[in-house]
């Protein structure tokens, strides 16, 4: 399957974490843990650190991009991003931390119909957006 590259990066993969809502970065992960903190959030607790983290919708907040920025710089970020629809205020925190050269995690579009598939699995992403996992791999080699 491939996704639409939003922010390249290199080559990467973890455990998927497919939220069931959307989350707002701001208030809605804990930069200092990597953990989802917004209780009232179904994944409340979970760690989206070395995660594929498939993100329905952002909710917005003009700050949501210092809280991925930190989240690249404390070595706690998802692996990857894939997203839904672009988001350029949470992007805007990868990009600047590629700038400040800290290796970052590739963020990818891919429509959230497409999500479910991956709960569950091991996903990798290549730096021109494929994303595998093995469900999608041994239906190949069937």
């Amino acid at each position: 399957m491939k996704g639409d590259v939003l922010v390249a990066a290199a080559a990467s993969g973890g455990p998927a974490l497919v939220l069931d809502r959307p989350i707002s970065f701001w208030g809605g992960v804990d930069a200092r843990t990597g953990r989802i903190a917004d209780v009232r959030h179904p994944q409340h607790g979970q760690s989206v650190t070395g995660t594929v983290l498939f993100v329905p919708a952002t909710i917005g907040s003009s700050s949501a991009s210092a809280v991925l920025m930190e989240l690249v710089h404390r070595d706690l970020a998802p692996a990857a991003i894939v997203l839904h629809e672009p988001d350029a205020i949470l992007l805007l925190g990868l990009i600047v931390a590629r700038e400040m050269g800290w290796p970052i995690p590739p963020a990818v579009k891919l429509d959230r119909r497409f999500h479910a598939r991956f709960r569950g699995q091991h996903v990798s992403i290549d730096n021109e957006g494929a994303i595998d996992a093995p469900v999608f791999s041994s239906a190949r080699d069937a």
